[in-house]
């Protein structure tokens, strides 16, 4: 099969629960209500109204009529996608048919909600020919409502062994004749229920990290043209542990998360976007350090690493407990060693600028220089390095661009907002270049 993809979005930074319908309330629509009245950074690229996991059993009828009365009213002005979730499980066929009915209530309304419905989630799927169910059900409504056909996107939730399995069957599964799989649209990690099919266990009851399951959503989109999502970051206060799992997923290529609050949903909007000043780490311990910029100059203040001038051309590089005497030149070297750039956004307009003016004058490739100066301890030592660009090394470039351009493309409400972070030039150039 073809790896295109089938929709709009290449990229999906977050992913948005809020109950359906909150028991003990005058409204218990008022958490949807509230979702569906974000707007720029604060609002999800995908809104899941949550009739499964998030709302109580008995409060789940009354959710679908809150999703019908909310979405046909606010809709049309929500600037995300809408994708509610329905029950399903791979073990319970009731289950499953319960879910068929949700979506089918909400597709014959007559208050036109489903012409604000982008998809649908199925939560805990189970092999391939589960998924296949599921689409036939899509399949069904579609024609029952007279919608296009395809025209719903089906995203899942893997959160079992059976379904983490499936993933390497999407590629010669999807596109057959026999099936409508190609409504795929996002992968979604369910850390939690995968726990408990796996039976795992840690000393102090917190999930583990699940890396493996992580790279394999994130493959498995790659493979069939899809989106990969991470699952719930349930901490919610910690801020910087949900940045550092961003972080790792974004090396992993999978760049949406869950987001359980508004704060959240900020923090991942933000995220995954080119900085707008650039940056030089330092490698102290096992850790990297970020440099302070101070007068043009790249400034350590920590106390886990010191330098010092001991004679002619001759230093002491002290890093934790151990000391190294090193020439002018070796000490560069060690510091190259040690130093990381990362690129602002301006950085990466004007690298990948220079490369198209390059090749248009016939340039294969062309070496791009960074250099700076390390203050340790007071004592100043220049540092350069040159990075070969070719065209490989653009397009791999280019992929933080991408997304931008795709934000500004799929995210007007937040076209404000990222003028006010990078200047409204450069924001002009980012949606140019690379086109």
């Amino acid at each position: 099969m073809s790896t295109e993809r089938h929709y709009t979005r290449e990229f999906v930074r977050t992913f948005f629960t809020s109950p359906t319908a909150v028991e003990g309330e005058d409204d218990s629509a008022k958490m949807l209500r509230s979702a569906a009245g974000l707007r720029g950074m604060q609002a999800p690229d995908v809104w899941v109204p949550d009739n499964e996991d998030a709302t109580a059993p008995s409060m789940r009828e009354e959710g679908i009529d809150n999703i019908i009365e909310v979405v046909a009213e606010h809709g049309a002005d929500f600037p995300g996608e809408i994708h509610p979730r329905v029950v399903w499980h791979r073990e319970d066929p009731a289950k499953r048919y319960a879910g068929f009915q949700q979506m089918l209530r909400i597709a014959r309304s007559d208050t036109g909600a489903i012409e604000h419905i982008d998809g649908f989630v199925i939560p805990e799927v189970g092999d391939i020919d589960d998924w296949k169910k599921a689409d036939e059900f899509f399949t069904i409504i579609e024609t029952e409502c007279g919608l296009e056909p395809g025209s719903l996107s089906m995203s899942v939730i893997v959160e079992s062994g059976e379904a983490e399995l499936a993933l390497g069957d999407l590629r010669t599964e999807m596109g057959k004749p026999a099936n409508n799989l190609e409504r795929l649209f996002l992968l979604v990690d369910g850390e939690v229920d995968y726990t408990k099919d796996m039976r795992a266990m840690t000393r102090t009851g917190e999930l583990p990290p699940w890396p493996e399951l992580r790279h394999n959503t994130s493959r498995g989109a790659s493979a069939a043209g899809l989106v990969a999502v991470d699952g719930p970051y349930d901490d919610i206060r910690d801020i910087e542990g949900y940045e550092e799992r961003m972080a790792d997923n974004r090396a992993k290529g999978m760049t949406g998360i869950w987001s359980l609050t508004p704060g959240q949903v900020v923090t991942a909007n933000k995220a995954p976007l080119p900085p707008k000043t650039g940056s030089w780490l330092l490698e102290v311990g096992d850790r990297e350090v970020e440099l302070s910029a101070e007068d043009g100059q790249q400034v350590y203040d920590g106390s886990e690493m010191g330098l010092e001038v001991t004679g002619d051309r001759e230093y002491t590089l002290r890093v934790g407990d151990d000391e190294h005497v090193l020439d002018e030149d070796e000490l560069r070297e060690e510091l190259l060693d040690m130093t990381a750039y990362v690129p602002s956004m301006t950085d990466i307009v004007d690298s990948m600028e220079e490369f198209e003016a390059a090749k248009e004058a016939g340039k294969g490739a062309i070496a791009m220089t960074q250099s700076a100066t390390v203050v340790i301890d007071g004592v100043s030592v220049e540092i350069s390095k040159d990075r070969m660009w070719d065209e490989a090394t653009y397009q791999a470039a280019g992929t933080p661009i991408a997304l931008f351009q795709d934000v500004y493309e799929h995210r007007p409400d937040q076209h404000e907002e990222l003028e006010e972070m990078y200047g409204e030039e450069i924001v002009e150039r980012a949606t140019a270049v690379g086109n």
